[in-house]
């Protein structure tokens, strides 16, 4: 345990010292939500502004808890995780302590988002909505830190891990329903949505900070919070289900990975050539 509290309190801290990075990643959510809240004005859908909140604020946790596997990476080029790897610790509980901190780090961004987004028009009418939001914040942070961990465990350098980065938010994001409506897609890129993990992610999470989860069936399909596939309707509680499941299958699958991952070919080249190898 002293090993997952030294890790968490390390990258927690080094999170804080990057003023910077804060400050523009609270900044940039709001910009969708002012490019984007407009094409949610519909008929269906009461307050467009916190709806566009809800998914700007999960996309944020997606991909805060999957870019911060990169302080992995440098970690192990700068040699830290090495030392940490060759003491008596077990490579479990050192993926734990990424995959925690990097949770807590995404639900933080989060949190903030939410807080300012209070000044925006979001509202809850039950006290406990705040609680299950958090909770949903944590469980995605380490659904998409355990993804995070596991692509870290498999690339060479921290430059690779960025285009591989690049080329799963852009699409797991804008095929979400998170920024554009699902119905405006075409119908082939609505079946592709069906079949990311950040759809259900992200109509579980809005159906909770909006506070729908006593709505209709048919109130759930007008927003974009249920999904129908060849008549069956794919429910906000069912799309917790799927998150639940993929969660613990990319968990399994981080620590898998990080337990067998090789460590001796990380370097900061664009190749992934180690110093070993440009000798030769």
């Amino acid at each position: 345990m002293r090993v997952i509290k030294a890790l968490w309190l390390r990258n927690i801290k080094t999170f804080m010292r990057d003023r910077t990075r804060l400050i523009i990643s609270l900044i940039i959510p709001f910009f969708f939500i002012y490019i984007f809240s407009s094409i949610f004005k519909t008929e269906y859908v009461d307050n467009p502004t916190a709806f566009m909140l809800a998914g700007v604020v999960i996309v944020t946790v997606f991909q805060t808890s999957l870019s911060l596997a990169t302080s992995t990476i440098d970690d192990v080029v700068s040699g830290f995780m090495k030392e940490v790897l060759v003491s008596p610790a077990s490579r479990t509980l050192v993926a734990i302590g990424q995959l925690l901190s990097a949770a807590t780090v995404a639900t933080v961004q989060g949190f903030l988002i939410l807080i300012i987004g209070l000044f925006t028009g979001l509202s809850f009418d039950s006290w406990l909505t705040p609680i299950y939001v958090i909770a949903a914040m944590v469980l995605v942070g380490l659904v998409f830190s355990g993804l995070g961990l596991f692509l870290a465990s498999h690339v060479e350098s921290a430059s690779t891990f960025q285009v591989v980065q690049q080329a799963i938010v852009l699409p797991f994001t804008f095929l979400s329903g998170a920024y554009i409506p699902l119905s405006l897609l075409p119908k082939t890129l609505r079946f592709v949505s069906l079949l990311n993990p950040m759809t259900y992610t992200t109509a579980f999470f809005r159906t909770i900070i909006l506070e729908k989860t006593n709505a209709s069936t048919q109130q759930l399909l007008n927003e974009g919070l249920a999904f129908e596939v060849n008549g069956f309707v794919i429910t906000p509680f069912i799309s917790g289900i799927i998150v639940i499941v993929l969660g613990l299958f990319f968990l399994f699958l981080a620590a898998y990975s990080f337990r067998k991952a090789d460590f001796t070919k990380f370097s900061r080249t664009t190749g992934g050539e180690t110093p070993a190898h440009r000798a030769r």
